[in-house]
């Protein structure tokens, strides 16, 4: 069987990425494979009723799939403060680093037929003074699934972000357009944009 990978970036935070690799998951779990969600990096917890520090984005992925790994596997970096990774883990005494990200994926692997990396924030973000979400997804080598948040300022975010992926090297399998303003003005005339200069399939 073919391996299923992706890595899953957007255009900013809080643009549906979560979303987007939910649903992924969801249909890869219907059509009869295993599928497990990963998100190296998550910064942002809350605590639940047990005591216990979870992060929504993490759990909602966990739910999508249907693979049991473990919460270590699934999420190497837990940081509670909802800021930027490297400046959570600073705060936290703690060093990103990129072995333990592709050791946890490596495993995962090894219990799926499909795995859907999502990435913290946009493609670019620390992870540290010399680490980056980039890096991370150069050494995974996966295709690249872009969410681009449909918002005044879109046309040059997604079109930075294709650029800065393919400059790696990498693959931009395609990308998902997310309503986040819904009163932004001429939408579809910047989708036509998009899909005339991104030169990957909209997906949805």
């Amino acid at each position: 069987m073919t391996p299923r990978r992706w890595f899953v970036t957007g255009t900013d935070t809080g643009i549906g990425k979560t979303l987007v690799s939910s649903a992924m998951l969801g249909l890869l779990a219907g059509s009869g494979l295993r599928a497990v969600g990963m998100k190296p990096v998550a910064a942002g917890l809350e605590q639940i009723g047990d005591g216990q520090w979870h992060n929504e984005d993490v759990t909602r992925l966990h739910e999508a799939g249907n693979v049991d790994a473990p919460l270590a596997l699934r999420c190497p970096y837990l940081l509670r403060a909802p800021m930027s990774p490297h400046l959570a883990a600073r705060e936290e005494g703690v060093r990103i680093a990129l072995q333990p990200l592709l050791s946890a994926f490596a495993q995962l692997s090894a219990r799926a037929d499909a795995v859907v990396v999502e990435g913290v924030g946009g493609f670019c973000v620390p992870f540290g003074d010399d680490l980056d979400s980039a890096d991370l997804a150069v050494a995974l080598g996966l295709p690249v699934i872009l969410v681009v948040g449909l918002r005044l300022g879109c046309l040059n975010h997604a079109l930075l972000t294709a650029e800065a992926i393919r400059a790696r090297g990498l693959v931009l399998a395609g990308w998902v357009a997310s309503m986040v303003d819904p009163l932004m003005l001429a939408p579809q005339a910047n989708l036509q944009t998009l899909r005339a200069r991104l030169g990957a399939p909209l997906l949805g």
